[in-house]
């Protein structure tokens, strides 16, 4: 197996198996549940919290607003400058108002990252991964690549806990 395909079918593995079955019948009520005071979130009119730098300590943040950032921030940012997505930044991102949606951008924005991946070869890993990326521009693809493995897996485990909970709180407020 190659490098690439390692790196690939890591994320694949904990999107298969752990995150993405961890989100099924994920409801409008969850996808917007607040469990503690001053959280940032998604908006119902799909605005969205968000500061940077962000305060320390950072807030607290939903289901929503993990999301959101899995979709723009971890990925359809860089399937844009890297595997020729659409255009996506914080500020104009159309926001899933609702659970459904945001798991299909979810997934569209997973799928696209998943197989921009996939497509890379060796030279490709090593290759500086560019302007875009700010502060990493010189860092090959391959820091990247595990990097966003690695948030995508902190995140997913993030919102999978918070599903517990919600689950699990007699009282639920939104």
């Amino acid at each position: 197996m190659t490098l690439t395909a390692q790196l690939a079918d890591q994320l694949d593995w904990h999107w298969q198996h752990a995150l993405r079955p961890r989100l099924d019948g994920l409801t409008d009520d969850e996808y917007f549940w607040e469990p503690v005071p001053d959280c940032w979130t998604l908006h119902r009119d799909g605005t969205i919290d968000f500061s940077h730098p962000a305060p320390e300590p950072a807030p607290f943040t939903t289901i929503a607003w993990r999301l959101a950032h899995v979709i723009v921030g971890v990925l359809a940012m860089r399937n844009h400058s890297h595997f020729g997505g659409p255009p996506a930044d914080y500020q104009s991102w159309p926001y899933a108002t609702d659970a459904a949606t945001a798991l299909e951008q979810l997934d569209e924005a997973y799928r696209n990252w998943h197989d921009g991946v996939a497509r890379l070869g060796e030279q490709d890993l090593a290759t500086p991964i560019g302007p875009a990326e700010g502060p990493w521009a010189d860092r090959p693809m391959l820091d990247l690549i595990l990097h966003i493995n690695r948030e995508v897996i902190h995140h997913g485990a993030a919102i999978a806990l918070l599903r517990d909970l919600y689950a699990h709180t007699p009282t639920k407020e939104n």
